[in-house]
């Protein structure tokens, strides 16, 4: 008959089989049997490394057809040898997922809904309110007339998915418009 008896459900095999710990084909189903791993089909893989803190664990892109199928920790890296943490295991979602968004979406002040907005138009929008606070809320000397030069109008806090490099440049572009708050939360 085949792989499975027509047993029924694996729990019965493993108890008629006396293999109790299922280690066999016993815990296997037709759908199980047919299934492989999305590696398989890979005609390319790139290493990079995980977006998500500064550790800089290795990573292993599986392409199909330019397509990512899968990503997995690299065995060859000498950081994390094969192994990611809840998060670099979930790159693949952080890429490939359908419930990212693709557009700005902006809700006006009081707004109800989210509507949809170019990019120019959001990036000149955060331009002009960085401009205008900093402005409003610059000081350059305190009381005693010794020199700030800063603004405590906004900071920034920079999120897990930035690696190093995009961190150190943003850190010099918020220090160079006077703000003194600045951290990222990468190693949380």
């Amino acid at each position: 008959m085949g792989l499975f008896d027509g047993l029924g459900w694996p729990v019965i095999r493993q108890a008629q089989r006396r293999d109790l710990q299922a280690l066999g084909s016993t815990a296997y189903s037709e759908r199980t049997d047919g299934m492989s791993p999305r590696t398989k089909s890979a005609d390319q893989v790139v290493k990079s490394i995980c977006p998500y803190c500064a550790v800089g664990c290795g990573q292993l892109v599986f392409l199909e057809d330019s397509k990512i199928t899968d990503i997995e920790g690299d065995p060859d890296s000498p950081i994390s040898r094969g192994r990611l943490c809840p998060k670099g295991a979930a790159t693949f979602q952080l890429v490939t997922g359908s419930h990212r968004v693709h557009n700005v979406l902006y809700r006006r002040p009081h707004g109800l809904r989210w509507e949809v907005i170019s990019l120019d138009a959001a990036m000149g929008m955060v331009a002009e309110r960085v401009k205008k606070t900093r402005d409003e809320t610059w000081e350059e000397r305190n009381s005693d007339g010794n020199p700030l030069r800063r603004t405590l109008g906004f900071a920034h806090l920079g999120g897990a998915t930035l690696d190093n490099e995009e961190n150190y440049l943003i850190k010099k572009l918020f220090t160079s418009l006077g703000a003194i708050q600045i951290e990222n939360q990468a190693r949380i």
